[in-house]
């Protein structure tokens, strides 16, 4: 009896049976075939990679840039940032988190204020990790926890590393409410303060997301120079009797380096261990 032939399969078809769907393996495979090395690519380019025929790449692609998980420009498609909600899971238990929380500690201890590590997943941020001193904020915050971007320091550290298209996007889906009086709630103004916030390196916050909080943020940086994550410092707004900000430029003029440095040291950890 003549043996039957042998069947290649591809990396999006490792496995057959009953339980086995493909279309998700080959989803799944699209999504791999992007890193570091291969953040943006070609119809052509996905299709090798993922030994995928053009037409069968370019379904799975066009379904994930209408479920928001890729982006493409009409030649070219990369991940978007919804990617990082298929491994919250997975990410908030494992190493950034556990790598930035001695360093958070250090530095919370150092100066008695509260610190975190957030990432961007939609238009929310979420704690992968937060060190408490003092209460100053009337919403506990714990890893998991979810503010609006446009309101946070974090937020605004992370839509300032977002290429125009994602950060266009972002304003289609955001809704921009009014936490306190002081939210800025335009695009308009939001766009400004992105952009000052890009060209600083840095994010100030002055209670637009709780009355009597500001906070400061800056970005860790992977080895490419793409952001990770951000880290912030919280601290309580002191406002005089004339209503003015008491000390707040000495303020940043003595933390923000400290954060910096700190995002350095995240960043030299995770490149370390080969997570940035």
């Amino acid at each position: 009896m003549a043996e039957p032939p042998v069947v290649e399969r591809s990396e999006a078809e490792p496995r057959a049976g009953d339980a086995f769907v493909q279309s998700l393996a080959r989803g799944l495979a699209v999504v791999r075939a992007f890193d570091a090395e291969h953040q943006e690519m070609t119809l052509s380019e996905v299709a090798a990679r993922t030994a995928l025929t053009r037409a069968t790449a370019r379904r799975f692609l066009h379904t994930l840039v209408e479920l928001g998980y890729v982006r493409t420009d009409g030649r070219t498609f990369a991940l978007t940032p919804l990617v990082l909600q298929l491994g919250y899971a997975y990410l908030s238990g494992q190493q950034l988190p556990e790598l930035a929380q001695p360093i958070l500690e250090e530095l919370s201890h150092r100066h008695g204020e509260s610190t975190s590590l957030a990432i961007l997943d939609g238009t929310d941020i979420v704690y992968l990790a937060r060190i408490h001193t003092r209460r100053i904020i009337s919403v506990g915050i714990s890893p998991g926890t979810r503010f609006p971007a446009h309101a946070t320091s974090m937020g605004r550290v992370l839509l300032a590393a977002l290429p125009p298209a994602e950060l266009a996007a972002y304003f289609a889906r955001a809704e921009l409410t009014p936490l306190t009086p002081r939210t800025l709630t335009s695009r308009e103004a939001i766009e400004a303060e992105v952009r000052r916030v890009r060209e600083a390196g840095y994010a100030v916050v002055d209670q637009e997301l709780e009355v009597g909080l500001r906070s400061l943020a800056v970005p860790v940086l992977g080895a490419d120079g793409r952001t990770l994550a951000a880290i912030n410092m919280a601290l309580s707004a002191r406002i005089d009797g004339d209503g003015r900000d008491a000390g707040r430029d000495a303020e940043l003029a003595r933390l923000v380096p400290e954060l910096r440095a700190a995002a350095v040291s995240i960043a030299e950890a995770a490149r370390a261990v080969g997570a940035a």
